[in-house]
């Protein structure tokens, strides 16, 4: 499989390189089925004003109080008479929308600065992994609902805590994927052309180490949905009355022998979307896995 040369002596990926990726990833049965799974989720979600209105999931009306699945409600009514359905809609569109953000912010903060730590060395590396020793110190749950506690909760504040709870995974991954690739002969080549430091990392470092930070997103994204699943289900998620998953949790406490269904359909909801990008990280792993070729 031919690859191309940049000027300054770099191999990149072309286009045949991500069809064998895609070949290897298909030949993945659990990641095929994960990917299948996250689609039809996608699409549930995004299109959900098309078939639910937001008015179901938010009115009460106690006429439909703890109400079993049926025809009308097909996943039955809470404790409120509110529909389940909605709410899982919903509340899903809510917690992946926070869970994606955040995967994105913590991935981008954290491969620039463990970027910047391995690259540079030094006085650098030492001020930023020494910092990076203060966050790790405190377990990441503990810290996201201090921060949510401090900030306030909405969308935005959840967006942060869950990246400043995040982003250290990234710096240590990145930096140590740069420092192997620093030392590579395409990056000794452009520091001899007179390329800058940021410009050899964006250039140069970051794209060659880019299937590793993939695969660890992927991954990441099931994480922060739990947790972003658990801070709601502690009273910590987005105020009322927007739903959420785990909030919806929280309230089905109070009927589980009665209404089963209140905490059944939430608790399904999350287990399959945490597990659908779970299977497709552990394909892009296998994938983009170098010493996995056939």
């Amino acid at each position: 499989m031919a690859t191309k040369k940049s000027p300054s002596g770099a191999s990149y990926v072309g286009g045949g390189k991500w069809k064998e990726i895609w070949r290897r990833f298909k030949k993945n049965r659990g990641a095929v089925i994960g990917l299948i799974m996250l689609a039809v989720l996608a699409a549930v979600l995004l299109g959900a004003p098309l078939f639910v209105f937001y008015e179901e999931a938010i009115t009460q009306n106690m006429e439909f109080m703890l109400e079993k699945p049926s025809a009308a409600h097909i996943f039955g009514n809470d404790g409120y008479g509110r529909d389940i359905f909605a709410r899982i809609i919903y509340g899903g569109r809510v917690s992946v929308a926070i869970a994606i953000l955040a995967t994105i912010c913590s991935c981008l903060v954290g491969s620039f600065l463990g970027a910047i730590a391995g690259y540079f060395g030094g006085v650098v590396d030492s001020v930023i992994m020494r910092s990076l020793d203060i966050f790790m110190s405190v377990p990441d749950i503990l810290f996201t609902m201090a921060v949510v506690y401090a900030l306030g909760a909405n969308f935005v504040n959840l967006i942060v805590a869950l990246t400043l709870a995040y982003f250290t995974n990234y710096v240590r991954l990145v930096r140590s994927e740069v420092l192997t690739l620093s030392e590579q002969d395409y990056v000794e080549a452009s520091r001899a052309g007179g390329a800058g430091g940021l410009r050899i990392i964006l250039s140069h470092i970051i794209p060659n180490a880019i299937g590793v930070i993939i695969v660890n997103t992927t991954l990441n994204i099931a994480k922060i949905i739990i947790y972003e699943s658990t801070l709601s289900f502690l009273g910590l998620g987005m105020p009322a009355p927007q739903p959420e998953w785990g909030q919806m949790l929280s309230e089905a406490r109070e009927f589980m022998r009665k209404a089963p269904h209140l905490m059944f359909f939430p608790a399904l909801s999350i287990v399959i979307t945490a597990c659908s990008v779970n299977l497709i990280g552990d394909g892009l792993r296998d994938a983009l896995d170098p010493h996995l070729k056939s």
